[in-house]
């Protein structure tokens, strides 16, 4: 099975992508990637690579074939534009002839935001006469409306136009997450809709993480790992740090970086928060070390329609670090905690009911919390492994290679292949 991933952002870029491409050849596959020069998510090209240039590197043996792109610059609206075009137009231009003489049994789409490089892969099919997958990552123009970038009704309105254009002519859709397939299917016509979540990072594969490069002090450490943006909504953590400061025992950290950093730090300082920690940024392979410390682990997002439809990437790391999760968002993200009995679930941006959680945890014995842990990382090994979603991708490509994908009824249109 030859496959040809699609994706705008790639190694040495850090996206899950990278780790489904090493799955998917340890699945069997021939693997290749067509993408653009590095620049997220600074801004800046990476060192080493010329933004106009193409070229091909190897990714442990995996050939990743470069098109001119862009950097989308440090900000600016246009510049994203800028950038999200300039992947289009150049590997719907460049990538039929930097993979000439190359054959594929599917085409394969990272669909991350903007989902509309999908026509680069459209694009390519005309050449090589193979079916597209598209696993949407992202819902468009919904998401749009959610960061703000786009208000006017009418530039929506085309968006979502070209949106199901390209869910029409793909052969098959994918999507992150239950909540998503309620979206997508009235937009795909007679294209097949699909679950597929995301795997698990491979590194939470490890039982036993090596030494941790941040060693957490003895206290009741809940921890939260990620982007520190507007999305995650991490002001109502410093909010129920507040209503928890009497309580010695418990303190949130923070480990990332992002667009609320300052803001955040300057707000735990006005309020005079000691049980607030700001850790900093860690690579991807010291999280596991990290997260097997904390007594409980902490996802939070917005309360919005659009992002209850998601399962944000970090909620599989937790339940692979085997610690209990507080689920403090609404949707899909808390159904799966909830299911996996890993932890406990609160409503989005309500700061009383994550500091009721928190104490909850706390007044927990280390036998239940330990059974939270066990339950999360036995949901994750039946439902995210990389392994197993790599095995179940490749099925449904031979699905399609071999031409036995038959266009659902209404009925059997919203099924998904897990359940």
């Amino acid at each position: 099975m030859k496959v040809l991933i699609v994706s705008q952002h790639f190694w040495p870029e850090t996206f899950r992508i990278n780790e489904v491409a090493h799955s998917l050849k340890e699945a069997g596959c021939e693997v290749a990637v067509l993408t653009g020069q590095p620049n997220y998510p600074d801004g800046v090209t990476f060192p080493g690579y010329r933004a106009l240039a193409t070229g091909c590197d190897d990714f442990d043996g995996i050939p990743v074939h470069r098109v001119p792109l862009m950097p989308r610059g440090r900000s600016g609206a246009l510049r994203l534009i800028v950038n999200y075009l300039s992947f289009i137009f150049s590997a719907s231009l460049f990538g039929p002839w930097r993979l000439r003489g190359e054959s594929f049994d599917v085409i394969f789409v990272y669909g991350t935001s903007p989902i509309l490089q999908a026509i680069a892969a459209l694009a390519l099919r005309l050449f090589k006469r193979c079916p597209v997958v598209v696993w949407v990552q992202d819902l468009w123009p919904q998401s749009l409306q959610v960061t703000g970038y786009v208000r006017s009704p009418r530039l929506l309105s085309l968006v979502a136009a070209v949106v199901r254009w390209i869910y029409r002519r793909s052969d098959l859709l994918l999507v992150q997450s239950r909540g998503f397939v309620s979206s997508v299917a009235p937009m795909a016509g007679s294209t097949p809709v699909k679950v597929h979540p995301n795997p698990g990072e491979r590194a939470f594969e490890q039982r036993e993480p090596g030494a941790p490069m941040l060693t957490l002090d003895p206290h009741f450490n809940v921890v939260f790992a990620g982007n520190l943006g507007t999305v995650q909504a991490l002001d109502t953590v410093i909010e129920a740090a507040a209503l928890l400061r009497d309580d010695s025992r418990v303190r949130f950290v923070l480990i990332g970086s992002g667009s609320r950093s300052e803001a955040l730090r300057a707000e735990a300082e006005r309020l005079k928060l000691d049980n607030v920690h700001f850790a900093g940024r860690y690579p991807p392979d010291a999280m596991p070390g990290i997260l097997a410390q904390a007594s409980a682990l902490l996802v939070s997002l917005k309360r919005d329609e659009i992002l209850a439809q998601t399962i944000p990437s970090k909620v599989q790391a937790y339940l692979a670090a085997g610690r209990p999760v507080i689920a403090a968002l609404n949707g899909e993200g808390a159904r799966v905690v909830d299911e996996a009995k890993a932890g406990i679930a609160c409503p989005a941006e309500d700061a009383a009911a994550l500091a009721d959680a928190v104490r909850q945890l706390e007044r927990s014995s280390p036998d239940v919390l330990e059974r939270m842990g066990q339950r999360g990382r036995s949901y994750y090994d039946a439902h995210f492994s990389p392994a197993t979603l790599a095995h179940r991708l490749v099925r449904h490509f031979e699905q399609l290679a071999g031409g036995h994908v038959n266009r659902p009824t209404p009925d059997s249109k919203m099924e998904s292949d897990n359940g």
